[in-house]
């Protein structure tokens, strides 16, 4: 009786001490949210100091809760930071802008909105630094607008152009046992062909090829204008690596000079012509004089009209159900009826940044958007994947914007099915069992091959997903059915093809995309608000508790990389019919 009242004792106060902490934390977090910020002092000789060394969102839907991790995210966002950029252009405190970049932690299309935003300040006449010690491609294609380039003595750049690795299942299945049962429509449909194939097909090679020539085009095109470069030199530098060794950078004109870090900041000192002190150190009197660009965008005011375009950020996979992981159809669907209700909403600009998913939930959003639409007008801006799913659904819009290095089209469809039976066969396991009609047990076990009459009904559901989706196009992109075929076929363009073959209207970033959607609701002063609307943090942790983190846990502990494989292998496991999903992962470096 003692030990059954002593368990009983220790669980109500085991249970006392979880709500405690629970209760400390909601009350930390309601205190934290409620604590203003003060505007900092800029000084009137200043630098604005660009380093990115922080993830780049566009929206909370960037931003993660995890279990594992209990750091506070911040409500900075890439428009934030052009904006900052583009108001230090008239700002006389602001003298100019260093870059101290070394892993720009965002996309393509990202560093091309931050790039363009510099070469914009520059016409101002005021001065662009970029110092690196060890820096990223891509980092190096941002500092690379700057008026004078310096290299660390010991560090370099890794400037090598592009290429694509894609990692092949289908020996693994083969070895063990699993049958991956695959249904595509479209050649260029190629992401099940690791599952089916141990190498690129034809199709696959043309589409790549082609993609990665149009992005490193754009990309070594505004290097070489920018560092006044030939273009074909250029090709010869990177395939020679020149920019990895200090001295051949230099002598290439990839670096304007070789310097330490302590002096490139007295060179910042002497540009801003800083008087020294016996007090204080050069590099404490320059820290006062440089300011960070959270902290410059808080120290001016933005507007905020009464008249609202409303952003619908849509980044990540497409899937059913209703959460912030991704983009969850009944989450969706509220937004957009949210947007629909409020009055001071004019206009809607979809923000896509997704490779697509579930077919279904796709047709979902876009049907809510096709209904909102008769209300408001509707623009679309892509950012560095709109492919799949995610060009999907586009298609019932005014305009579509898109940038040139934008990852586009995939119109294409597939659907899988493993089948594990042979494996567990292999370790001693059978299994057996009745059903009452032909096709019972069909759609629903791993452990039952696909019958010819369900191999036949899928293949049927997948041409009419297709067929859908291409007339979903033809409708909105005023082209015929054959037109949309000819282009379609689950074959992935960039933005700059995407342009010329008629699937996006024209180049430009969310500002233009918004911009525009004022012009067609005859806005002049309004203020854009973005959405879905997140949970509260502490809210979404509670939610987090009833599932479970296992992909942030072992981020944290493998890395990105392993973290990635975990996710596809969940990911095959939770597809639900037919998919509309880019044919792979592009990352950028």
């Amino acid at each position: 009786m003692k030990s059954f009242l002593g368990r009983v004792l220790s669980t109500i106060v085991g249970n006392m001490v979880t709500l405690s902490i629970f209760a400390f934390l909601l009350i930390a977090l309601l205190i934290l949210s409620t604590l203003g910020t003060t505007s900092p002092s800029i000084q009137k000789e200043a630098v604005l100091e660009l380093t990115f060394d922080r993830p780049i969102k566009e929206s909370s839907m960037d931003n993660e809760v995890s279990l594992f991790s209990f750091e506070e995210s911040e409500d900075f966002y890439l428009e934030n930071i052009l904006a900052s950029i583009e108001h230090a252009k008239t700002d006389d405190k602001i003298k100019g802008i260093s870059l101290k970049i070394e892993a720009f932690n965002g996309g393509l299309t990202q560093a091309n909105d931050i790039r363009n935003a510099l070469l914009d300040f520059k016409k101002s006449g005021k001065f662009i630094y970029a110092y690196s010690n060890n820096a990223t491609q891509i980092s190096y294609y941002i500092s690379s607008v700057a008026d004078s380039v310096y290299q660390n003595p010991l560090g370099g750049i890794l400037l090598q152009g592009m290429s694509s690795d894609v990692m092949f299942y289908k020996n693994a299945g083969d070895k063990y046992g699993v049958d991956f049962q695959v249904i595509r429509y479209g050649d260029f449909k190629s992401a099940v062909e690791p599952y089916f194939r141990t190498d690129l097909s034809e199709e696959n090679k043309i589409q790549l090829n082609a993609l990665l020539g149009d992005l490193w085009n754009n990309i070594s095109n505004d290097i070489s204008k920018s560092r006044k470069i030939d273009p074909i030199t250029f090709q010869t530098i990177t395939d020679s690596l020149y920019s990895y060794i200090p001295e051949s950078g230099l002598k290439h004109k990839l670096y304007d000079k070789i310097i330490h870090e302590a002096e490139y900041d007295e060179l910042i000192f002497n540009r801003l012509k800083l008087k020294e002190s016996k007090s204080k150190t050069t590099d404490e009197i320059l820290a006062k004089h440089l300011v960070s660009v959270e902290d410059y965008y808080s120290s001016f005011a933005e507007t905020n009209a009464s008249d609202k375009i409303a952003v619908l950020y849509a980044s990540g996979t497409i899937t059913e159900g209703d959460g912030f992981d991704g983009i969850q159809s009944k989450t969706y669907v509220k937004a957009i009826r949210e947007i629909s209700k409020n009055k001071n909403i004019k206009a809607l600009v979809l923000r896509v940044n997704s490779p697509g998913g579930s077919a279904n939930a796709s047709e979902e959003i876009l049907f809510e958007l096709s209904r909102l639409k008769k209300k408001m007008p509707i623009v679309v801006s892509f950012g560095d994947v709109a492919a799949s799913g995610g060009y999907y659904i586009a298609q019932d819009s005014d305009r579509i914007f898109a940038q040139p290095n934008t990852i586009t089209g995939s119109i294409g469809v597939f659907g899988m099915i493993p089948n594990a039976k042979t494996l567990v066969n292999n370790i001693g396991i059978t299994t057996d069992g009745v059903k009452t009609n032909a096709n019972a047990d069909q759609l629903k076990s791993i452990f039952n091959p696909l019958s010819d009459d369900t191999n036949r009904l899928m293949n049927k559901s997948v041409v009419l997903v297709y067929e859908k989706f291409v007339n979903h196009v033809a409708r909105n992109r005023k082209m015929t059915f054959d037109q949309v075929n000819a282009v379609g076929g689950g074959r992935v363009w960039s933005g700059l093809s995407a342009q010329k073959i008629g699937l996006v209207d024209e180049f430009g970033n969310l500002k233009d995309a918004i911009s525009y959607a004022a012009k067609l609701a005859k806005l002049e002063n309004y203020s854009s608000e973005a959405f879905p609307k997140r949970k509260d943090s502490f809210e979404e942790l509670m939610e987090k508790l009833q599932g479970n983190s296992i992909s942030s846990k072992i981020k944290e502990e493998l890395g990105t990389d392993a973290a990635k494989v975990y996710e596809n292998l969940k990911l095959m496991n939770e597809q639900k019919g037919v998919q509309a999903r880019l044919p792979f992962d592009i990352k950028i470096y």
